[in-house]
């Protein structure tokens, strides 16, 4: 039972994260567009790290955002895969 309730509040963070890290990359996309004050690149990587991969990624896409910047192109996928084969060790 209390792994069970482990796994429900992990899916429920991970699909939180997910979409902060989703609009947290529409919203600098939207501001640079803007000329307005950006979200730090280190603020969008460390929602990546911190589970929000695929977030990144699905927003890197739809927004066309990032897609240029090398640490971005490849550091997300990189951020995603590890995350993966961590969890496949853990389970």
């Amino acid at each position: 039972m209390i792994v069970q309730t482990l796994q429900q509040i992990a899916i429920i963070y991970l699909v939180a994260i997910n979409v902060v890290t989703f609009f947290t990359f529409g919203i600098d996309k939207w501001k640079a567009k803007k000329s307005r004050w950006r979200i730090p690149e280190a603020t969008l990587l460390g929602l990546a790290v911190i589970g929000g991969s695929i977030g990144a990624w699905m927003g890197m896409r739809v927004w066309h955002h990032k897609t240029l910047h090398k640490k971005f192109r490849l550091g997300i996928p990189l951020i995603l895969a590890a995350q993966i084969a961590l969890l496949l060790l853990c389970s």
